[in-house]
């Protein structure tokens, strides 16, 4: 197995299993025993046609929310304002949605969404590019600016006819995105979520434009000197992802929620952050392990209602889970130094 291979799965591995024990032990602290309350949590996953079917539906817009922060990451850029994306993704998604109550307005849907909030993560790129603006604070501050936007459209202009909460009408059957499994919530965002992921696959080792942004991740300078142009890359690179992020915002509102609502879906772009480390930025190793925490939410969910632990019980494994999933890109980073210095004093000594 490849060197970098084993390192990822057993880093990984231990991770998660260091996140379920850290759990555990607060689990003894409330009284409950960790071991049965575990064998609700992976027994409780495939019990039915529908549980399986929420798995792939809380997947899909960590699928891309992840995809987003692992694109910029490519280029050695850091997005982490996925989560403001998300919600521009998600206004224009359900202002398209209530204007137009069609099935053929799906399509425009998707497009806009992706359109605008690639603008909006563009943005972010052009302030890096143009005048060297810190990504980190850019895009971290964009989301307290777009969530300011979907507040202020959810108490104006989207609030639902009748005025009493902050949220918009439901949507129209017409423009909901069509279930793939019957009994269940699975919609096709999913598919489209898997066929994305690929294509971002294919676009980042398969053509030019990936290499290009691979090359100006890896050495900026150097890449400026073979003809690239990093700028360029900066802002392209952030649009893609911003875009992608959006897609998660179309795939929940008219996929699931079919409405918008304030304080809407808060933490997922904090999990595409985790969701992309664990994957190691791979598009396809982000659909597993999309897979892998919508597993853990949906059972964890499940092992609540049954054992009768506090919800704020799940909340923390999935934390504790998320930070040594984190921790493991360092420990990973480490290792690689580790080995590339033993390999230079073994070439030295021969």
């Amino acid at each position: 197995m490849n060197p970098k291979t084993r390192d990822l799965f057993l880093t990984t591995v231990l991770a998660i299993l260091l996140g379920l024990i850290i759990s555990g032990f607060m689990m003894l602290l409330l009284g409950k025993n960790p071991i049965s309350t575990y064998g609700i949590l992976f027994s409780s996953m495939f019990r039915d046609t529908y549980t399986i079917g929420e798995i792939f539906v809380k997947a899909t817009p960590l699928i891309f929310t992840a995809l987003a922060f692992a694109f910029t990451f490519k280029a050695n850029l850091f997005n982490i304002g996925a989560q403001g994306q998300f919600y521009i993704g998600a206004i224009t998604a359900v202002a398209i949605s209530l204007a137009w109550p069609s099935g053929i307005a799906i399509p425009f849907v998707i497009i806009a969404a992706f359109l605008l909030s690639g603008i909006w993560g563009g943005l972010i790129g052009f302030a890096k590019a143009r005048f060297n603006a810190n990504e980190f604070l850019t895009s971290m501050m964009s989301t307290y600016i777009a969530l300011a936007i979907m507040n202020y459209l959810l108490r104006t202009s989207l609030m639902e006819t009748k005025g009493e909460y902050p949220q918009t009408d439901t949507l129209a059957k017409a423009v909901w995105l069509p279930r793939i499994v019957p009994h269940t919530r699975l919609h096709l965002g999913f598919l489209l979520a898997v066929f994305i992921a690929i294509g971002i696959w294919l676009l980042l080792y398969r053509t030019s434009l990936g290499f290009r942004i691979r090359a100006v991740g890896m050495n900026s300078e150097a890449s400026s000197m073979s003809g690239i142009r990093p700028r360029q890359i900066i802002v392209i690179s952030f649009f893609i992802s911003g875009g992608l992020a959006g897609l998660a915002g179309v795939t929940e509102v008219n996929g699931v929620q079919h409405m918008l609502l304030q304080g809407f879906n808060p933490s997922i772009g904090s999990l595409g952050i985790g969701i992309a480390i664990l994957a190691n930025a791979n598009p396809i190793g982000i659909i597993f392990a999309s897979i892998l925490f919508g597993a853990l939410q949906v059972g964890g969910s499940i092992m609540g209602q049954l054992s009768g632990i506090p919800s704020s019980i799940i909340d923390l494994m999935e934390g504790f889970v998320m930070i040594f999933v984190i921790m493991s890109y360092f420990v990973r980073n480490k290792m690689e130094v580790n080995r590339d210095k033993k390999h230079l004093k073994e070439v030295n000594e021969v």
